[in-house]
């Protein structure tokens, strides 16, 4: 969709992982679990015979055979990288140098493939690494973008908190002020409290709860 915009995480700006207890949680979370787990002796008994065999290839079970003979393992071979003549008793055979020819041209097939690979990793791994420096960087400079708006977040919603009660404070005032607050001693202490029993915290409680919320 044109226009749309996709929040990804910030890994050069996200922060909290390296914090004090963040570890202890997350172990105490494991041990949670372990202590929930209880594996019997035999914790497979339930789930039905191993299929051992499905991705069995060829190549596969002849080195499991090797494995349970304890044979040695066959050397690397290197005849692929070779260019040999034909054997001393077939230079005269023409079926025997188109083999040798052949061999040549898949060698020289092989070694342009691997030329290109190298040629490819030298241009996109520039590019790669361009590509990852400039999120770097973008990632870095919206870091602080975003810092500045959560303080300023912050700010405004201590100063709508303020107003609030100023506004409050204002009405009981007006109120008395028409004569129309209560006469009762007890119900005008009632009415003086009324931004306190609204706002159950002090407005310097609120403001250390909302920077503690948004802290960088």
């Amino acid at each position: 969709m044109a226009g749309e915009v996709v929040v990804d995480a910030l890994p050069y700006i996200d922060q909290g992982y390296d914090d004090p207890g963040v570890r202890e949680a997350a172990l105490a979370m494991v041990e949670e679990e372990c202590r929930r787990y209880r594996p019997t002796k035999n914790y497979l008994e339930n789930a039905g015979p191993e299929p051992s065999t499905a991705f069995e290839t060829t190549a596969i079970q002849r080195e499991m055979e090797r494995v349970q003979q304890r044979l040695p393992m066959e050397p690397l071979s290197m005849k692929r990288y070779e260019l040999p003549p034909p054997p001393a008793g077939r230079l005269g055979e023409p079926a025997a140098w188109a083999e040798a020819v052949d061999n040549s041209h898949a060698q020289l097939s092989h070694q342009a493939t691997r030329v290109l690979n190298l040629e490819l990793q030298l241009q996109y791994g520039k590019q790669i690494a361009a590509v990852n420096w400039e999120r770097k960087r973008s990632q870095t400079a919206s870091g602080a973008r975003l810092r500045a708006l959560r303080r300023r977040w912050a700010q405004l919603v201590s100063d709508n908190y303020r107003l609030e009660r100023a506004i409050m404070q204002l009405e009981i005032q007006l109120e008395k002020a028409k004569g129309q607050a209560a006469s009762d001693a007890a119900d005008l202490d009632a009415i003086k409290q009324l931004p306190d029993k609204l706002n159950s915290e002090t407005e310097k409680e609120v403001q250390k709860k909302i920077e503690d919320m948004f802290a960088d």
